[in-house]
C-alpha cells in the first residue's frame, strides 16, 4: 500500500520538549475540515474540535460527500481532514500526490476493517465468502447495500458488479447513507430476512448487530477482511504556515476502542458530538498528556492545563 502523498517528512515545527512555540499567525486560527457523514468522523472531529477550541482556535468543519471533500482538500479550500481511510481512499490519495496538493500529517488509527459482511444467522445459512452472494441472490433480491453515493467503497462494488466478479453482474449496490443502511440492517435481522452490507469497524455497528464479515474480498478492499490504515492529511504548505496547530494533529491518534465508545454515544444514545467528546475526555483524561506534549494553545500558553480547564478538571 502506498503510504505518504509526497515521499517526505511533514515539517511541523515541532520543538525539543519543555519548550514552547510562539502564538500562531492569526491565518492559523481558523481550522477548516470536512466530515464526510461517517459516525466515525464525526466522533473524532468532534474530539479535535472540542480540543481546538479548549485552545483558543476556531474549528470550522463542514458536511462534504467525500469527492467533494477530497476536491476542496485539493484547491486549498479545506486545510485538514482527519478520515483518509487507506487503501480504500487509495484513488483520491493519488489525485493529491499528482497534484501535489496534501501531505500526511499522522496516521492517527490501526486496526481497522472494511468490507461486505451479513447478519450471522446467513452466514450460518453458508455464506460466509463473496462467492456465496450469487448462489442465493434470490434470498438478497441481488442488493447489496452500501452507504453514501460517491463512496469509494461503493464503486469498488460497483466496479466487481460490472466485472461478473463472484457471478454478481445482475446485482446492483443500494446507495444510502451509513444510519439509512444500518436501519436497513435492524428491519432485516428483527425479520431474519437477508442482508449483505457494507460493515467497517470502529463502529458500534460490531456490538448492537451479531454480524460475520465475509472473506474473499481482497482484491476489492485489501486482505485481513479489508483491514485499514486510518491517516490525517493537511493541505501543502499548512503544517510548515501553521506548526503548532500541525502539531497538535500530529498528536492526535485513537484507537478502536476510543472510537466505539465515541460512536455509541453519539449514535445509540443520541448525544451531540461536542457533547460525547467532552464527556469521553473528561473520563479519559489520560489522553491528553501524549496529545498535547509540546503543543500550546493559539496565543503561545500551555496546552494542557488549557484543556483541563475546558474539562472541569
Amino acid at each position: 500500500m502506498k503510504l505518504p502523498i509526497r515521499a517526505m517528512a511533514v515539517a511541523v515545527g515541532i520543538l525539543a520538549s519543555g519548550q514552547a512555540f510562539a502564538a500562531e499567525a492569526e491565518s492559523c486560527k481558523t481550522i477548516r475540515m470536512f466530515d464526510p457523514g461517517w459516525t466515525d468522523i464525526t466522533s473524532t472531529n468532534a474530539i479535535a474540535g472540542f480540543l481546538l477550541k479548549s485552545l483558543g482556535y476556531e474549528p470550522d468543519i463542514k458536511t462534504l460527500s467525500v469527492p467533494i471533500g477530497y476536491q476542496s482538500l485539493k484547491n486549498g479550500e479545506i486545510d485538514v481532514f482527519l478520515g483518509n481511510w487507506m487503501p480504500a481512499q487509495q484513488k483520491f490519495r493519488d489525485d493529491l500526490d499528482a497534484a501535489k496538493a496534501a501531505e500526511v500529517v499522522t496516521r492517527n488509527l490501526e486496526g481497522a476493517k472494511f468490507t461486505l459482511a451479513v447478519p450471522t444467522y446467513v452466514a450460518e445459512a453458508g455464506v460466509k465468502d463473496f462467492k456465496d452472494l450469487a448462489p442465493n441472490a434470490e434470498k438478497f433480491g441481488g442488493e447489496i447495500y452500501g452507504i453514501e453515493p460517491g463512496a469509494p467503497a461503493n464503486s469498488n462494488i460497483m466496479k466487481m458488479i460490472a466485472a461478473d466478479d463472484f457471478g454478481l453482474k445482475d446485482w446492483k449496490v443500494v446507495e444510502s447513507g451509513e444510519q439509512a443502511m444500518l436501519a436497513q440492517v435492524k428491519r432485516k435481522e428483527r425479520s431474519k430476512d437477508w442482508i449483505v452490507f457494507l460493515a467497517w469497524a470502529p463502529h458500534p455497528m460490531n456490538t448492537k448487530f451479531d454480524i460475520t464479515y465475509l472473506s474473499g474480498g481482497d482484491a476489492y478492499f485489501g486482505p485481513n477482511y479489508g483491514g485499514a490504515e486510518v491517516y490525517t492529511l493537511a493541505r501543502t504548505g499548512w503544517p510548515e504556515a501553521c506548526p503548532n496547530a500541525a502539531a497538535f494533529f500530529k498528536g492526535l491518534v485513537f484507537d478502536i476502542d476510543m472510537e466505539n465508545a465515541m460512536m455509541d454515544m453519539i449514535l445509540n444514545e443520541g448525544t451531540d458530538p461536542e457533547a460525547a467528546a467532552k464527556s469521553y475526555l473528561a473520563a479519559h483524561a489520560d489522553v491528553l498528556e501524549p496529545w498535547l506534549g509540546g503543543v500550546t494553545t493559539f496565543d503561545g500558553a500551555p496546552a494542557l492545563p488549557a484543556a483541563k480547564a475546558a474539562l472541569g478538571l
